[in-house]
């Protein structure tokens, strides 16, 4: 038994946030039926792609896992008839078009509620729906980089003296698509307490916010405007990463215990004597920095965690292959192996954080085929027509709405 295994999920999203909210939805074991306009998810298209198999991109395996595929147009109403069929047993649809698009199709939440009241209605867009609360910006399209920067996120990363910075993966879409999914587990909890469904909404701007929360409550608090400190912490002192001979470690001495014990380790006891307090540290944060740096500096980096370790929080920063070598991910199940379609070899994803001890979610089975489940979602053959797709341009989103997703 797994958590979700009575929940079926009608997964309309495309690209990156709305994919990773379903997927992990699917890892907890709902049956997510991914809808794809014609020809697809773009990413599908996206690489690398497997020397043996180009079925479709690393992007696309990577977060569209334990999926089941179903291509329809919902400009067209026999298609728009099969996914109101679908609705009827579905306990949770989710979309990131622009606002209003769906009501071009007649799907929209008011309409689906007629046919499912229970039904649990997700948008996840870039500035939010109407429903939720308004915005002047709900009309506009918004990509990961869009919301980063709008967010505060890119003003707070980077070096002191550099541009703003965008975090390096495209959090403005995985945390949104996290805190969708918690939203639409809040909204399964209510319907199951009082049997009615609802209208749930994520936007990513207003994700990036909370994400930001520090910046707003030092704004608030000082009247000053925070920005970019690279890997220092602006209340925090030690609380960043040094350079070692040959890389670079990061070290977190945030108590008073943690601090004597890093005095220790690096043969400086009067510091713990002159700068007990964590207001000390701060108000000295610029000697004490450059006197940890190189002491740092001095050694490599396995020679400062086997001094520290036990006593000073702190790692190396470590790249991806340097992850595929660390045993806490192995065993820990956090790269997994997934199937290709037409190729005997496996290729490696991340696996899920979502940990629980009685009904442990599972990473399925690899990323479907476009339109692999028809037959056992719609019991028809696949039509002529269904082969015959029409091209990118007349793709349901670029031509009636566009996804809100980078």
């Amino acid at each position: 038994m797994s958590a979700l295994d009575d929940v079926c999920v009608l997964d309309l999203t495309r690209v990156l946030g709305g994919p990773y909210c379903t997927m992990l939805l699917a890892d907890m074991g709902a049956d997510v039926v991914k809808v794809e306009p014609p020809g697809g998810d773009f990413v599908r298209e996206t690489p690398p792609f497997h020397e043996d198999d180009d079925s479709f991109g690393g992007y696309f395996q990577s977060i569209n896992r334990g999926k089941r595929s179903l291509e329809l147009d919902l400009t067209k109403e026999g298609d728009r008839e099969e996914f109101r069929s679908l609705v009827e047993t579905a306990d949770v649809v989710v979309e990131n078009y622009r606002a209003g698009t769906m009501e071009k199709f007649g799907l929209e939440y008011e309409r689906l509620a007629e046919i499912n009241p229970q039904i649990i209605y997700a948008s996840m867009r870039g500035f939010g729906d109407p429903r939720t609360g308004s915005s002047p910006k709900q009309d506009e399209p918004a990509f990961d980089l869009v919301a980063q920067a709008l967010g505060g996120v890119m003003h707070h990363t980077g070096q002191k003296d550099g541009p703003p910075t965008k975090v390096g993966f495209g959090v403005g879409d995985i945390f949104t698509g996290t805190l969708h999914a918690v939203n639409i587990l809040g909204a399964l909890h209510y319907r199951d307490r009082t049997g009615v469904g609802q209208f749930v909404d994520t936007a990513m701007y207003d994700a990036m916010i909370s994400l930001a929360e520090r910046a707003v409550y030092q704004h608030s608090y000082t009247g000053e405007t925070p920005t970019r400190r690279g890997n220092a912490h602006p209340t925090l002192f030690p609380y960043n990463a040094f350079e070692a001979a040959d890389g670079y470690v990061v070290i977190a001495a945030l108590t008073d215990r943690h601090w004597q014990n890093l005095c220790e380790r690096m043969d400086r006891p009067e510091w713990a004597v002159d700068y007990p307090t964590a207001t000390d540290r701060l108000e000295n944060r610029d000697r004490l920095q450059e006197g940890i740096a190189d002491w740092v500096r001095s050694l490599s980096v396995e020679s400062v965690l086997e001094t520290l370790n036990g006593a000073v929080p702190c790692g190396p920063v470590q790249d991806v292959t340097d992850i595929y070598d660390c045993e806490h991910a192995r065993q820990r199940e956090m790269l997994v192996e997934a199937e290709l379609p037409n190729a005997d070899d496996t290729v490696t994803i991340a696996g899920t954080p979502i940990k629980m001890a009685k009904t442990p979610p599972s990473p399925g089975d690899r990323a479907p085929l476009l339109d692999e489940h028809r037959r056992e979602l719609v019991d028809t053959e696949p039509s002529a027509q269904s082969d015959q797709r029409e091209s990118d341009s007349n793709r349901v989103g670029v031509t009636d709405g566009n996804p809100q997703d980078d």
